[in-house]
C-alpha cells in the first residue's frame, strides 16, 4: 500500500541518555503500525552532557527514519523547541518530549484531530504526577497569565501536540527572540483542538526545569505578551503622589494651627524606604523590558547547530 505525506516527530533532548533508546522504541512501535502515513523521527540534543548524543548517532546509524540535530550548547528549553519545529519537513510536525510522560500512545489520535482539520492539536493534561507546589504554581501562573494578558493560554497544555506546516512557516515568520512558544501558538490563531489525558510520572531520569527555570519561563510570558506590570507602575504613580501632596497640605496645616506636634524623623525615614522600594520596583519592571529589547536588537539566532545527521 502506498503511503501519502509525511509525519515529523520531533524530540527535544536534554541529558536523557536513560530515554533516548526507550522513547525511540515506544515511537517506532506505534508508527510502525499506521498504514497510511511515512514517519520520520528527528532528535535534537540541546547540548547534553551525558551519552545522549552518543546514543542518538547510533538511532541514526541503524535507522534511516531517524535523524540527529546536535545543538552547540544548551540554548534553553524554548530555543529546543524551535530546534525541534524548526528539523522536521513533514506536513504536520508532532513535538514529544524525551522523557514520555506525555504518552506516545496519543500520536494517532493527533493524526486524526489534523485529518478532521485543525491546524494546532495541543495535548491537555486532567491529572500530573508533578508535586502538589509546583502544580499549584503552574494554574497560579496561567491563571494570572490570562488576566494580563491579550491572549488566552489554556491551563496544563504541556508541550506535546502537533502542528501543520501552515502553522510552522507562520511561526517562523515572527522575528523575535525572547519567545515564548505557547503564547505564540496561542496568538496566531488557526484553528485548535484539545486532547485530554493524564500526564504520567516520569520513570528514567530527572528533570531539569526547577522552580528557577519556571520563573525564567513565565517571564518570558509576562514580559513578552503583557504591559499590565507597566500600568500598575504609572497608575501606582499617580495614586502615590496625589496621596504625598495631600499628606503634605494636611501636615502643613497642622503645623499652622498646633505647631510641629509630630517627631518627622520616624515618618521622613519610613517614607524613605517606601518610596525607593517603590522606585526600586518600578526601575526593575522597566530593566525587563530593556532586556526584552536588547534581547531583539541583538538579532543573534534562537539556537546554533553544530551537527546534522541522516538529513
Amino acid at each position: 500500500m502506498n503511503k501519502h505525506g509525511l509525519v515529523t516527530i520531533s524530540i527535544p533532548c536534554f541529558n536523557e541518555e536513560k530515554n533516548v533508546v526507550w522513547a525511540y522504541e515506544n515511537i517506532k512501535r506505534i508508527v510502525d503500525k499506521d498504514k497510511k502515513y511515512n514517519y520520520e523521527i528527528i532528535f535534537v540534543d540541546n547540548g547534553s552532557t551525558d551519552d545522549t548524543k552518543k546514543l542518538i548517532k547510533q538511532l541514526v546509524s541503524k535507522d534511516k527514519c531517524v535523524k540527529g540535530v546536535f545543538l552547540s550548547r544548551n540554548f534553553g528549553p524554548e530555543a529546543s523547541g524551535k530546534a525541534a519545529i524548526d528539523s522536521g519537513s513533514g506536513d504536520a510536525v508532532i513535538l514529544l518530549p524525551c522523557d514520555l510522560q506525555d504518552p506516545p500512545e496519543l500520536i494517532p489520535e493527533l493524526i486524526k484531530k489534523w485529518e478532521d482539520g485543525y491546524d494546532i492539536v495541543l495535548s491537555q493534561y486532567k491529572k500530573s504526577e508533578d508535586s502538589i507546589f509546583m502544580t499549584f504554581l503552574r494554574k497560579l501562573f496561567y491563571s494570572l497569565f490570562k488576566k494580563i494578558s491579550d491572549i488566552d493560554v489554556p491551563i496544563n497544555v504541556s508541550g506535546f501536540g502537533l502542528m501543520t506546516r501552515k502553522v510552522i512557516d507562520t511561526l517562523n515568520q515572527l522575528p523575535e527572540k525572547y519567545r515564548f512558544n505557547r503564547g505564540l501558538l496561542m496568538w496566531i490563531g488557526f484553528k485548535k483542538a484539545f486532547i485530554s489525558y493524564n500526564k504520567r510520572k516520569r520513570i528514567n531520569g530527572k528533570s531539569y526545569y526547577n522552580f528557577f527555570r519556571y520563573l525564567k519561563h513565565s517571564e518570558r510570558g509576562v514580559f513578552g505578551f503583557s504591559y499590565l506590570p507597566l500600568d500598575v507602575m504609572i497608575y501606582s504613580g499617580f495614586i502615590l503622589t496625589g496621596l504625598s501632596f495631600v499628606f503634605i497640605v494636611i501636615y502643613l496645616l497642622m503645623v499652622f494651627v498646633f505647631g510641629n506636634p509630630i517627631n518627622a524623623s520616624i515618618p521622613i525615614m519610613l517614607a524613605v524606604v517606601f518610596f525607593g522600594g517603590i522606585n526600586l520596583l518600578a526601575l526593575s519592571i522597566i530593566g525587563k523590558y530593556v532586556q526584552v529589547i536588547v534581547e531583539e536588537t541583538k538579532n543573534r539566532p534562537v539556537y546554533i547547530v553544530d551537527e546534522k545527521l541522516n538529513f
